[in-house]
């Protein structure tokens, strides 16, 4: 008999017993994005479809407990002088056409990546530290000089052009593509259902292009860990907003939603138990172009800085939807610093002394200025309209200024932040490996944030190579006293997600990790593979 189950918010699934055989199970759950037309991740980040990262298998992975696992990879080493590491690849994997899945496969993903226009290629220069990497983006060196090689079908060896200690980490985004397919199609094998061939848990039945909704099945052909334990999803983008989840959820159509703040007291009365609590290990922060103005002035951006009363914007507006964001680091994430986070201090005087220092005496002459963010569901949906309000009415009273808001499509929008095509972004960063580096490589020269900052880029590279973990955390320490000296950037919050789960649900997924989180949707690949019903 079949089940089938509404689930909002962002994952997932069941399997549902019956004897000794196993229900078939349908789960409906909402997706990342609307606006994605292409389902490779190593194509495109910002602007892919659905969840690619749970159709195709990278070769590690996080799990609930933000643990390090081995997916495609069994296992890793590393050099004596830290510079190339070899990964093996588990045995009988195979793609869902039943061809099997090669080192040369992963090999031929980063290289296509690296030459036609990735747009999160500098994730694999900075963080990946991969040899001749930028060369290579830039049409310096042939594709064939990069430090990355298959040695034969189940090694891979990654040559690094200074020591990385945290890259096992890093490829848990690496994910393969079938040369095989697109030496026939090119391109386009990842654009069409027909034609797209996964070596995740899970294969593409169908896709309307036009919102992204698409149904995701169980792949017979899969034999990696991590099963998938339930046969169909169907995803829907609209049900990650709260207004649109929760009244699934109320009519018994969902069995997950994520909660706006207005919500929640509401519910954890009424479903008392089943609300899912996660403190996001993610960030979102002000950011500016150094070299415009009027943000080319240190001044105007030291404003900026004392202007904002986190405490009272997280109090009142996002209560339960986010903590003070006092430093680019969340709270527990390794080399989360209080000295940092002491130097975010709400001041008025201050704010109006360096506007006034910037030649903007109480706003007077300052120009009016626009604010872009980024239009999507989830946790950053939640917090993002009524934070920008909040900051607008503030940055008035305070600065004099006018802030006018601007929302759109995420790729527009990183297309306007990597090309500065806008002075003033809020901009959310969450974590994609356990490791400061990971923060702390969005604002390193060539990052998404372009600011090329000598004396900031220097102590990076340091800590990013320095074998011996205190060293590493007192060089990112300093790193981004830099940062904060030179207003680079001014942190608001760190986001809190909060949801409703319906008590059918369960397995590793619902339950509280070692640091008393649900962390739910910011580990997608887990959960659709780790909840039951």
């Amino acid at each position: 008999m079949k089940s089938l189950l509404k689930l909002a918010g962002a994952v997932l699934v069941g399997a549902v017993l019956s004897g000794p055989m196993q229900a078939q199970t349908t789960v409906y759950s909402a997706g990342d994005s609307t606006s994605g037309t292409y389902m490779d991740y190593m194509k495109t980040v910002y602007a892919r479809a659905g969840n690619p990262e749970a159709v195709q298998l990278p070769l590690t992975s996080f799990d609930n407990n933000y643990d390090l696992n081995g997916l495609a990879a069994e296992s890793w080493s590393q050099s004596e002088d830290g510079l190339t590491w070899t990964f093996k690849l588990r045995d009988g994997l195979v793609w869902s056409d039943g061809e099997p899945l090669k080192a040369s496969d992963y090999i031929f993903a980063l290289q296509r990546a690296a030459t036609t226009g990735y747009d999160f290629a500098w994730y694999w220069g900075y963080a990946g530290g991969i040899a001749n990497w930028d060369a290579v983006t830039k049409g310096e060196a042939d594709v064939a000089t990069l430090g990355i090689k298959a040695v034969d079908d189940k090694t891979i060896e990654v040559t690094t052009s200074a020591p990385k200690p945290y890259l096992p980490g890093v490829v848990s985004l690496w994910y393969p593509v079938p040369k095989h397919v697109w030496d026939k199609l090119g391109d386009e094998y990842a654009a069409n259902v027909e034609t797209l061939v996964t070596s995740g848990p899970f294969i593409v039945e169908s896709w309307e292009k036009s919102n992204n909704k698409m149904v995701l099945v169980k792949s017979p052909a899969y034999t990696g860990p991590w099963q998938a334990m339930v046969d169909r999803v169907e995803i829907d983008p609209s049900l990650g907003a709260p207004e649109v989840g929760l009244p699934a959820f109320m009519a018994g159509e969902s069995d997950f939603s994520y909660l706006n703040a207005g919500q929640i007291p509401f519910l954890e009365q009424r479903f008392p138990g089943q609300i899912a609590k996660n403190a996001v290990f993610a960030v979102s922060y002000l950011s500016f172009d150094l070299s415009s103005a009027p943000f080319d002035n240190i001044n105007v951006r030291k404003a900026f800085q004392y202007a904002i009363n986190r405490d009272e914007m997280t109090a009142t507006v996002l209560k339960d939807l986010a903590i003070p964001g006092k430093s680019l680091l969340p709270p527990g994430y390794p080399g989360y610093n209080d000295t940092i986070t002491a130097q975010a201090v709400f001041d008025p005087e201050k704010a109006k002394k360096f506007m006034a220092d910037a030649g903007y005496p109480n706003g007077e002459g300052f120009p009016e200025v626009e604010i872009w963010y980024r239009d999507q569901g989830g946790y950053n949906g939640a917090i993002t309209a009524p934070m920008l309000q909040y900051l607008q009415a503030q940055f008035k009273d305070i600065l004099g200024i006018t802030m006018n808001i601007k929302v759109m499509p995420t790729k527009d929008w990183m297309a306007g932040l990597l090309e500065k095509k806008n002075n003033l972004f809020l901009a959310p960063y969450e974590y994609d490996y356990l490791d400061p580096s990971n923060f702390y490589g969005i604002f390193y020269n060539g990052g998404r944030h372009d600011h090329r900052i000598a004396a900031y880029d220097e102590l990076v590279a340091k800590a990013d190579s320095a074998p011996v973990w205190e060293d590493r955390d007192q060089l990112y320490r300093q790193a981004e006293q830099v940062l904060i000296d030179n207003a680079s950037f001014v942190p608001l919050v760190h986001p809190i997600t909060n949801a409703v789960v319906s008590k059918d649900l369960k397995g590793d997924g619902t339950l509280p990790n070692k640091l008393g989180f649900a962390p739910l949707r910011q580990l997608a690949l887990y959960f659709y593979t780790h909840i039951e019903k």
